[in-house]
């Protein structure tokens, strides 16, 4: 007779095999559970129905990532693996697991796996993922979109799970609406300025990164908290090595939180004080995510979530932070490879370089590729110097790059001087937007760009539509001395909340645009499958991105003419540098409405940009 403890003994087995059992964060209950969330959540989960607990054969938790669940449900026999129409739970155990599954994810990111038969060989094994508050389960499967059907070690369960696109989006829409509640937590307690909030982020994920740091701080008294933060940021920066950069630059914008009086004072509601708090807060619900998505720009979406809170104009240094799959898109658009040497001369947070360098590890075989990478192979500019800090801070981050940052102006003759020895082939350019002042209009951005790239060299800038159709001096300049090898219209809201219309211009360096004799390819990019949603921005929320993407890429370097969505054109300097001048419209599918519409739209723009 098949006994169900045989297949729960196999399991065992399976998961001491794959260090389950050796591993000190993890924590594996069998029938119930001593995590009072999970309790609450199987109160009543029964798989009878009847009310009584949920009782799966093994429930197993991490530390490390406290929003994941794996369950496990065992029968004896195959026959009794999974049933037609999945709705029978109390006797089968793919039915069962996702019964347990549907209850749990609730709260959890529930990896649910079904196991059934009597020996090692005739193990039948069903993984599936059902992500938090998510509608309905599906297969677990690996990167190459395989299913997982055999029992792994816990990082691989996780890290399959954590790439599944509904995981991901849930975790990251998690991750804005933590970081809302930490801008109100520091305004209302902290005390801090706007400039400083994301500082103070930055600062403690640098400093979590050190592991002494990250076991003891709780030990510290308040007064000396403050002080051990400072003195582990110092010391972090230090081994990281940043070339051309000095510590002073890094740290000094720093320097204000480390005697700030509200944060290391003990309160009432605070006794280890607010520091303490904070810190606590960015090392559970903030550091397990930046251990894992490698190329997300963490500190980058934090300080656009602040900038949102900030009194006035957002745009009042032109400062319009670049969507990560804008950042991505560079990267796809310039073909980086792992020898590229990317440039930003308005470098910021960081995000293009941080984008460059997970596109360039992905090519990478050997742990010297990766160190040429990180050393050699990415240069920044910045001139603010709490945005430098912040830069610098993200790149130690991400996988501990170390990146070439400059910290000044990209005009100063000694920078340019010094960017232009590093010999880069790719330049990535998002500006700061002018607002009308023509010693720093987007063009001049772009023309410094251009010129400390080595010769043929890839030059991309996203700018405001304005640059590409209104006359300016300086593009005559531009193409003087390079060519306009394309120009992408992007989506009217791309930058939401911020209303600025832009396009992406890709330029080939020092090569003139008449010699090219080229035409210049004009892409119609305004469906990028993004939504905009009341609380989280703009989100690729039925996940068209990736094909999108990959469409319009295809289409660009292919040079191809599709009806609707591009167009060649041999243009120059005072001509319209956008598809809309010369597509072809489609007028039969053109309605009264859509008419109207286009026209107000047209209006009011001329009406922003003064020219009406």
């Amino acid at each position: 007779m098949k006994n169900e403890r045989i297949t729960e003994n196999l399991v065992r087995e399976k998961l001491r095999e794959n260090g389950f059992y050796d591993s000190e964060p993890v924590i594996i209950e069998e029938q119930k559970s001593q995590n009072e969330a999970i309790k609450k959540l199987l109160k009543g989960a029964s798989k009878t129905g009847k009310g009584g607990v949920g009782s799966p054969e093994f429930i197993i938790s991490t530390s490390d990532t406290p929003d994941f669940l794996i369950v496990f449900e065992c029968k004896a026999d195959t026959k009794y693996h999974e049933s037609k129409k999945l709705d029978n739970a109390k006797n089968y155990a793919v039915d069962g697991v996702l019964h347990y599954a549907s209850k749990l994810s609730k709260n959890f990111n529930v990896i649910a796996v079904a196991v059934s038969g009597q020996t090692e060989s005739s193990l039948k094994i069903s993984t599936y993922i059902h992500p938090k508050q998510g509608k309905a389960p599906k297969p677990l499967t690996n990167k190459n979109g395989k299913s997982i059907d055999s029992i792994i070690s816990i990082d691989d369960y996780i890290e399959h799970g954590t790439f599944d696109h509904d995981v991901a989006t849930i975790r990251h829409d998690d991750l804005m609406a933590f970081s809302r509640e930490l801008h109100d937590y520091m305004r209302d307690h902290a005390k801090l300025t706007e400039s400083e909030k994301p500082l103070l982020v930055s600062g403690t994920l640098i400093a979590l990164r050190n592991k002494a740091f990250a076991k003891s701080f709780d030990a510290y008294t308040p007064e000396e908290l403050q002080k051990q933060w400072m003195h582990v940021i110092k010391e972090e920066f230090r081994k990281a090595e940043i070339p051309n950069s000095k510590e002073y630059s890094m740290t000094q914008p720093y320097s204000s939180i480390a005697v700030h009086p509200e944060l290391g004072k003990p309160t009432k509601k605070y006794p280890r004080s607010v520091l303490y708090e904070l810190i606590k807060m960015l090392n559970e619900k903030v550091w397990p995510f930046i251990s894992v998505y490698h190329d997300f720009d963490v500190v980058g979406q934090f300080y656009g979530e602040f900038l949102k809170y900030t009194g006035g104009d957002k745009k009042a240094l032109g400062i319009v932070l670049t969507p990560r799959h804008v950042t991505e898109l560079f990267s796809q658009i310039s073909n980086v490879k792992k020898d590229s040497k990317v440039l930003d001369i308005c470098a910021g947070t960081g995000g293009f370089l941080i984008s460059a360098m997970h596109q360039m590890f992905k090519q990478a075989e050997t742990i010297e590729e990766k160190e040429w990478i990180k050393s050699a192979g990415l240069v920044g500019v910045e001139q603010q110097p709490n945005m430098y800090a912040l830069g610098a801070s993200n790149m130690i981050l991400r996988g501990d790059g170390k990146a070439n940052l400059h910290q000044g102006s990209c005009f100063d003759e000694a920078i340019s001087a010094a960017v232009k020895k590093h010999g880069c082939d790719i330049g990535m350019l998002n500006p700061p937007y002018s607002q009308g002042d023509e010693d720093l209009h987007e063009l001049m951005f772009i023309k410094q760009l251009l010129d400390s790239l080595k010769k043929g060299g890839t030059g991309i800038a996203i700018v405001p539509m304005s640059c590409a159709i209104s006359p300016h001096s300086m593009r005559e300049v531009l193409l003087k001395h390079h060519t306009l090898d394309a120009v992408m219209s992007m989506p009217d809201d791309l930058f939401y909340p911020v209303g600025v219309i832009t396009c992406i211009m890709v330029f080939k360096a020092h090569i003139p645009h008449k010699d090219s004799d080229i035409k210049t390819w004009f892409g119609y990019w305004k469906n990028d499958g993004y939504v905009k949603t009341k609380h989280r921005g703009r989100v690729d929320e039925y996940n068209q991105w990736p094909l999108i993407c990959s469409r319009w890429i295809d289409a660009y370097r292919n040079r191809d003419d599709v009806a609707g969505e591009s167009v060649k054109r041999k243009v120059d300097h005072n001509d319209e540098w956008c598809a809309e001048a010369y597509m072809e419209t489609d007028y039969s599918t053109v309605t009264k409405e859509t008419f109207e519409n286009t026209v107000k739209n047209y209006m009011l723009f001329k009406l922003k940009n003064k020219t009406l």
